[in-house]
């Protein structure tokens, strides 16, 4: 065993590792799962941060409620995660924007 080749990818673990984190605190603040974003980040270190910065911020979203179940959803949302129930484009006046 070659006492120079000991611990060489313990350096690209760590790497990945900084990135995965990076990538998980930069997806949870724009509303996303921490866990999911650090293994992205982990796994494609360099790809998994280029794609939490194109990502939108789901914070900021406009909101709705579902008619059937009441559920709050996003404005984008086509179709109830609940219920099921087919959502159509509302009034405006049937928005919010979601608190802070």
């Amino acid at each position: 065993m070659d006492r120079h080749n000991v611990g060489v990818g313990y350096e690209y673990v760590f790497i990945a590792l900084l990135f995965g984190i990076a990538t998980g605190i930069i997806g949870r603040a724009k509303g996303g799962s921490f866990f999911i974003w650090l293994i992205i980040g982990s796994i494609l270190p360099g790809l998994g941060l280029i794609a939490v910065f194109m990502t939108r911020n789901e914070v900021n979203e406009p909101e709705r409620q579902c008619p059937n179940c009441h559920n709050i959803v996003k404005l984008y949302v086509q179709v109830c995660p609940r219920c099921g129930y087919d959502l159509y484009l509302p009034k405006p006046e049937e928005t919010r924007m979601p608190p802070r």
